[in-house]
C-alpha cells in the first residue's frame, strides 16, 4: 500500500541493490541466525574502542569489517521498533526500522567503508576512532524513534565530528573547530528547548510528522536547519570543513547535513517555507563556490547548494519530491565523497590548497583527475551518472506542482554547479597553466576508495532502479525519457559554451570571500572586549 509522509512503517522493502537475490539472502541470513535487529551504532562504537588496542593487520580488519557488518545488520533487520525502554514515563526507541531509516542507514555504512579504505594508510588511530564514533552517532540518530534519543545522538555527532577538524593540523584548525562546536552546541540547545516545549504541550516525544506551527516545533526545525547548513546558519560548514584532516572531510561531507535531511523528511515534509529556503541554499552555495579559491572550501559550499535541492524537495512534500530528496541525499553522499577525496588527494600530494597555486596536474595525477571528473559529472547531473537520476526527480517535482519559479532557479543552480565544480575547478587544478608541481597519484588505498565511489556513481546512473527500489514511496519516475535527455544535454552544452566564452573571467584568483561567519567572529570579539570593560 502507498506510504504516507507521517508513516514510513508500511510493508517495507528489504535491500535490493543487486536484485531479489540479495533480498532472499538477507531473509535467509536473518532466519539462520534468528536475530531480528543488531544496532549498527553498537558495532561502530565497539570498533572505536577496539582501535585503542589493535595495530597493524588487526587494525585494518577492524576498519574494513565494521562497516560491512553494519551493512549486514541492516540487511537482516526486521521492520518495527527495537531496543525500546521506558524512562520517566516516556518510551524511548533506539531502533525504528522502516524504509526511510534503512535507505539512509545503507548509504551511511557504504560511505563509512569507502572512507575507511581511503584512510587505511594512516598510522594513528585517532582519526579512525573519531570517524567511527561520528558515523555510529549518525546511524543512532537515523534509527531513533523518539525525540530524546534523536537529541542524544545528535549531540554525540557534534562532539565526535569536531575532532576530525581539530586533528586537521592547519593553522586555523583549532579555531575553526571551536567555532564549529559552539555553533552546534547552540543548535543543540535550540533543538532540546523545542523538544521540551513540544512534549510539555502534549505533543509527546514520538518522532513522527511534527506540526508546522507552534514554538516547540519551530525551535526543533531551526535546530534541524542549522545542521543542514541553511542560510544564515550555514557559515560553520564552509569555515570548518576545509580545515579538517585529509581523510576526515570525507566523513564530514556525508553525515551531519544528510542526517539533517533525513529528520526534515521525517518531521517536516510539506512545510512550504522549506521550498524558499532550499532554493536560496542552492543558489547561495553556487555563487560562493564560483568566488572561492580554496579547493576544499569550494566543494564545501557545494554541499550547501546540493542540500538546498533536498530541502526544497522536502518543502514541496509530494511523493515524487520526497523520493527525490532521499535519492539525491543517497547519490550526493557518494559523489561528494568522491569529489572530496579527489581534492584532498591533491592537497595530500602537493601540500597546496588554493586553485590559483595549482595547475597542470593531469600529467602527474591522471587517475585522480579521471576519478574526480566522474564525481564532477555526477554532481552536475550528466546522464548515465547518479546525480542525473536523483537531481532530476527534485526539479521534476517542482515542475509537477506548478512551482515554475523553483524549477527555473534550481535549474540555474544546477548549471552553476556544472560551471564551478566540473569545469572551473578541474581546469584550474588539472588543466590550467602548468605550475611544475612535483606530484604523483596518491597511495593505492586512496585510489581504491575513489574508485569504489566512482563505480557506484556509474552503477546507479546506469541502473536507477537499484536506488529507486529503496525509496520510501513507489517510484513511477523515468529519468531517461527522450525529452528529458535532450533538455538536460541542451542545458549542459549551453553552460559549457558560456564557460568557454567567459573563460578569462573564471580564472581562479587569490581572494578571500566574506560570509556570515564574519558577524559572529566580530560579534564574539566585541562581546569579549565589553566583558573585560565590565
Amino acid at each position: 500500500r502507498p506510504l504516507r509522509p507521517d508513516r514510513y512503517g508500511a510493508d517495507y522493502l528489504r535491500l535490493q541493490i543487486f536484485g531479489t537475490g540479495l533480498n532472499e539472502a538477507g531473509e535467509l541470513l536473518r532466519r539462520t541466525i534468528m536475530i531480528e535487529w543488531i544496532h549498527p551504532t553498537a558495532l561502530f562504537f565497539l570498533a572505536a574502542v577496539l582501535l585503542l588496542f589493535v595495530k597493524g593487520t588487526a587494525k585494518q580488519i577492524v576498519l574494513l569489517a565494521t562497516p560491512v557488518l553494519g551493512f549486514l545488520c541492516l540487511l537482516i533487520a526486521s521492520e518495527g521498533n527495537h531496543g525500546t525502554m521506558t524512562f520517566m514515563g516516556q518510551q524511548l526507541v533506539f531502533g525504528r526500522v522502516d524504509r526511510l531509516s534503512l535507505v539512509f542507514g545503507y548509504v551511511f555504512t557504504i560511505i563509512t567503508l569507502i572512507g575507511m579504505i581511503y584512510s587505511l594508510h594512516l598510522k594513528q588511530a585517532r582519526e579512525h576512532i573519531a570517524a567511527f564514533l561520528y558515523a555510529g552517532s549518525a546511524l543512532g540518530a537515523t534509527f531513533a524513534g523518539d525525540l530524546f534519543t534523536l537529541f542524544l545522538f545528535w549531540e554525540i555527532m557534534a562532539f565526535t565530528s569536531v575532532f576530525l577538524i581539530f586533528f586537521g593540523g592547519y593553522k586555523a584548525s583549532s579555531a575553526a573547530g571551536m567555532r564549529y562546536l559552539l555553533v552546534h552546541i547552540a543548535g543543540g540547545l535550540c533543538l532540546l528547548g523545542g523538544i521540551v516545549i513540544h512534549a510539555a504541550g502534549g505533543g509527546g516525544i514520538a518522532f513522527n510528522a511534527l506540526p508546522h506551527t507552534g514554538l516547540g516545533p519551530t525551535l526543533i526545525l531551526i535546530g534541524f536547519l542549522l545542521n543542514a547548513a541553511a542560510p544564515p546558519l550555514h557559515a560553520w560548514l564552509a569555515d570548518a570543513y576545509p580545515e579538517a584532516t585529509i581523510t576526515g572531510i570525507v566523513f564530514l561531507s556525508a553525515f551531519t547535513t544528510k542526517t539533517a535531511v533525513y529528520v526534515l523528511v521525517r518531521g517536516f515534509a510539506g512545510t512550504e517555507v522549506l521550498i524558499y529556503l532550499g532554493v536560496l541554499m542552492a543558489l547561495y552555495g553556487v555563487v560562493y563556490a564560483m568566488l572561492e579559491n580554496n579547493i576544499r572550501r569550494l566543494l564545501a559550499y557545494h554541499i550547501i547548494s546540493q542540500v538546498g535541492f533536498m530541502v526544497a524537495a522536502v518543502g514541496i512534500g509530494t511523493e515524487l519530491a520526497l523520493n527525490g530528496a532521499v535519492a539525491h541525499a543517497y547519490a550526493h553522499i557518494i559523489y561528494k565523497g568522491l569529489l572530496m577525496m579527489g581534492m584532498s588527494s591533491v592537497v595530500f600530494m602537493t601540500g597546496k590548497r588554493k586553485a590559483s597555486e595549482l595547475g597542470g596536474l593531469y600529467r602527474t595525477m591522471p587517475l585522480t583527475f579521471l576519478l574526480f571528473m566522474i564525481g564532477g559529472f555526477s554532481i552536475s547531473g550528466v546522464p548515465l551518472l547518479s546525480g542525473f537520476i536523483s537531481k532530476s526527480m527534485v526539479i521534476s517535482a517542482a515542475a509537477e506542482t506548478k512551482q515554475s519559479w523553483a524549477f527555473l532557479l534550481l535549474t540555474l543552480a544546477s548549471a552553476g554547479t556544472f560551471i564551478s565544480t566540473t569545469l572551473k575547478l578541474p581546469y584550474a587544478v588539472f588543466l590550467g597553466d602548468d605550475k611544475k608541481i612535483a606530484a604523483t597519484d596518491p597511495p593505492k588505498n586512496m585510489l581504491l576508495g575513489m574508485g569504489l565511489a566512482a563505480f557506484l556513481c556509474i552503477l546507479l546512473g546506469l541502473w536507477p532502479g537499484l536506488l529507486y527500489r529503496l525509496l520510501p514511496f513507489p517510484v513511477e519516475y523515468h529519468p531517461y525519457s527522450v525529452g528529458h535527455l535532450v533538455e538536460s544535454l541542451q542545458i549542459l552544452c549551453a553552460t559549457a559554451l558560456v564557460f568557454i566564452f567567459f573563460l578569462p573571467k573564471f580564472r581562479s584568483e587569490n581572494t578571500i570571500s566574506l560570509d556570515t561567519d564574519w558577524f559572529y567572529r566580530k560579534g564574539a570579539a566585541a562581546f569579549v572586549w565589553l566583558s573585560k570593560l565590565l
